[in-house]
């Protein structure tokens, strides 16, 4: 595993002011382009029976008390309800008729190299000489 060490003397105005330039040049200038990746690779992945889902992928990006988050979403929702229809094929559901279909877990094999991704180009981009 790889690893930083930093160590400090004095305040901590350096190092914010590293983080503060890390956040405004790589984190929030990369994001847009990790989204767009995991967007592609959920939609290639849903399960397809009339393809809305798959085209319903989208993300967003919130910067929020020196916080950036990233989060895929999915706006295709069940009939007339508020239950996205990506929960029930990930996570199984019950049917009409009292049967049950097994979920799927497609998000996770999806995102791991994104995230894979984003850790190894943060890496990079931390040890750049």
């Amino acid at each position: 595993m790889k690893s930083i060490d930093v160590k400090v003397s004095g305040d901590f105005h350096g190092i914010e002011r590293f983080f503060a330039t890390i956040k405004r040049s790589y984190v929030l200038n990369h994001l847009d382009k990790y989204g767009r990746m995991g967007v592609e690779a959920l939609s290639a992945a849903t399960p397809v029976d009339t393809g809305k889902t798959a085209a319903s992928w989208d993300y967003e990006i919130k910067s929020t008390d020196g916080h950036v988050t990233i989060s895929w979403t999915n706006s295709n929702n069940a009939g007339n309800t508020n239950i996205p229809v990506v929960m029930l094929l990930e996570y199984g559901h019950g049917t009409r008729n009292g049967g049950y279909i097994e979920g799927i877990d497609f998000v996770n094999p999806a995102l791991r190299p994104i995230f894979d991704k984003m850790a190894g180009d943060a890496w990079e981009e931390v040890t750049k000489a």
